[in-house]
């Protein structure tokens, strides 16, 4: 099979006079866990950065209050088990859902990642970190969507998720890739020094980006701000290649700014305005 090259940025879509926040997409962000706030509010807030209209994050009880306090645009919601069930039934009120930053592992968030890769095949989702690390152990029936999912794991990520070393994976990079794409029917985006997006037929190698991005959170950012993109209505592969380079343009506007060494996850929420006006239609 031949490859195509994807060379071009996708541009991010134009806001009509009369649109409302229903019209920019409503992002469910399932996130966060005792420790873990931090990747719940930077997730949500990116997604808010990235121009979803509307963003909820369901997080554990315990935690509800520090991720609610992290940023008063976004709503949000308990992620009990009694409360897993209500959140699936309210499904229908969100356009995207994105799973895993912080999450956890465990039996439950086994059966979480499983209940919400099941329901809503006809929604766009984003999987990232603890969303990756349970599916090793839920499987990939479920990946077969009516949109195809976007995973965007990091290198140690896909080498589980394959059943190679890390250091086969970075040696092999674009190859896997692909093949993982197209066996699985999703959009893959490989984080790394030049990052490529691919959905097994086609295949871009990100430009963007610096080592100051190597720091945690940054990842959590990326999968709010895919989620954002997919909720205005970008397909997943464009998605996936406007996130991958508005997230490392934000990072290299922030390294200009304070230094790659001084660099954190926040400095992208602070930057990715700037990044996609860059972008704009």
């Amino acid at each position: 099979m031949t490859l195509s090259r994807a060379t071009d940025v996708p541009r991010l879509p134009p806001r009509k006079p009369e649109g409302h926040k229903g019209s920019y997409g409503r992002v469910l962000v399932v996130a966060g866990s005792r420790g873990m706030s931090g990747a719940a509010v930077l997730c949500g807030s990116a997604a808010l950065r990235g121009g979803a209209g509307l963003v909820t994050v369901a997080c554990p009880d315990e935690i509800l209050d520090v991720v609610a306090a992290g940023n008063p645009c976004y709503t949000t919601v308990g992620l009990t088990s009694p409360g897993t069930t209500d959140l699936r039934t309210r499904g229908p009120d969100y356009d995207v859902i994105a799973i895993g930053p912080g999450l956890g592992y465990g039996p439950d968030k086994q059966s979480l990642v499983r209940t919400y890769l099941a329901a809503y095949p006809e929604k766009p989702l984003v999987l990232d970190a603890d969303g990756l690390n349970n599916l090793d152990i839920v499987g990939f029936d479920n990946l077969s969507r009516q949109v195809p999912a976007v995973l965007t794991p990091h290198p140690g990520e896909l080498a589980t998720l394959t059943g190679k070393t890390t250091n086969e994976v970075q040696a092999n990079r674009e190859p896997l890739a692909v093949e993982f794409a197209a066996r699985h029917k999703v959009v893959l985006l490989l984080k790394g020094n030049h990052t490529i997006v691919t959905d097994g037929a086609r295949v871009y190698t990100n430009q963007t980006g610096n080592p100051g991005m190597a720091t945690g959170g940054c990842g959590d950012v990326l999968t709010g701000l895919i989620a954002a993109l997919l909720g205005q209505k970008l397909s997943p592969f464009d998605a996936a290649c406007l996130g991958a380079w508005a997230h490392g343009r934000a990072g290299d506007i922030a390294a200009a700014e304070v230094g790659q060494a001084a660099l954190i996850a926040s400095d992208l929420l602070a930057y990715l305005g700037k990044a996609l006006r860059e972008v704009e239609s």
